[in-house]
């Protein structure tokens, strides 16, 4: 399986791919988290607003934000039906109510893009007292997918195999951890060689005393969206629904807003090619949109970075971490989710 445009690259824009695959955004229901002003969110709805999607649902935590983008979408693409939701993922009772906004509106989604991010150095923990960054950026979009599953599956018998698609937004940081399914609120608890960092880290990424590493944190929650990709994708086939994780590339985003400025010179080493957001959104598109990714074959084939296929390390896209880490997601939700 190829993707259909090989000319892609790092250099392509969201508003390309969003005009090369115009036909697959028409008519179509998208629901995208993390949306706010000059950020990644806000380049995804801007270039599928302006090719006729039948409804945009625009999530974030901060209602100015979140409006200043849906303003902005009207004014570029007026005849665009936008809907706000507010949606933090740190809270599973916010989550809940997110999804039920959703439901209350439309009986089927043909996209969801789980775009939003955190990445901080310091502990601090969600409401239900889940390690921050495991417990937002995986845990509550783990929530609010599976709460929208019967509007996902409603698209998938409408529209024929592989056009509903779930995407997870991850990041070259999976590299830094895999789960750590015996601590995975970096508490100092003992842990197996398997879910401990690769070998040959530099000291920065070593934990602290009291066990917490902001970098490691991310790492993990990173891996977690690939595995959860993984899991859909083992799960959902038969339903005609599947699921990609990409990488955005190098993006200077509010991601990086809570970090210091030693923390800050560390991300400008990571990369030599720094996308505009409108660069890191078209990875995101391909994902969703490009009609040569009907059906994943491979499990371990669902990784995308530079809107191209791309190799994940071995523990994100292994089976059995993945059917593990949706169990544990289900214990920390409260919640089992036969798919």
């Amino acid at each position: 399986m190829t993707i259909s445009h090989p000319e892609f690259n790092e250099k392509t824009t969201a508003t390309e791919v969003a005009s090369a695959f115009a036909g697959q955004i028409q008519g179509k229901n998208v629901v995208i988290t993390g949306v706010g002003p000059n950020s990644l969110g806000e380049a995804l709805a801007l270039s599928i607003a302006t090719q006729k999607p039948a409804n945009l649902f625009l999530a974030s935590r901060t209602e100015t934000k979140v409006q200043e983008v849906a303003n902005k979408v009207q004014a570029l693409a007026p005849g665009t039906a936008v809907e706000t939701v507010i949606l933090n993922l740190a809270s599973q009772q916010s989550v809940h109510a997110a999804a039920s906004k959703i439901q209350g509106l439309v009986d089927h989604i043909d996209i969801i893009i789980n775009n939003a991010g955190m990445m901080v150095l310091d502990r601090d923990a969600t409401e239900e007292g889940i390690e921050i960054q495991f417990g937002t950026n995986h845990i509550g979009h783990f929530l609010f997918t599976n709460l929208l599953m019967a509007q996902l599956k409603n698209a998938a018998k409408a529209s024929g195999p592989g056009s509903t698609r779930i995407i997870n937004v991850t990041s070259a940081g999976h590299r830094l951890s895999p789960i750590r399914f015996h601590d995975y609120n970096f508490e100092g608890k003992d842990i197996p060689s398997d879910e401990r960092p690769p070998d040959g880290l530099p000291p920065m990424f070593s934990p602290t005393a009291s066990g917490y590493n902001g970098w490691l944190a991310y790492g993990q929650s990173k891996t977690a969206n690939i595995l959860f990709t993984v899991y859909l994708t083992q799960h959902l086939a038969s339903a005609g629904i599947v699921s990609y994780s990409v990488h955005p590339g190098s993006i200077w985003t509010g991601l990086s807003r809570n970090l210091d400025e030693s923390a800050n010179e560390t991300m400008s080493k990571t990369s030599n090619f720094w996308k505009t957001a409108d660069q890191g959104a078209a990875t995101m598109l391909v994902a969703a949109f490009d009609p040569n990714l009907k059906v994943v074959s491979d499990p371990s084939a669902v990784y995308l970075s530079d809107c191209q296929f791309a190799t994940a390390v071995p523990h994100a896209v292994s089976l059995k971490p993945a059917e593990r880490l949706f169990r544990l997601s289900e214990e920390l939700v409260g919640e089992q989710f036969p798919l």
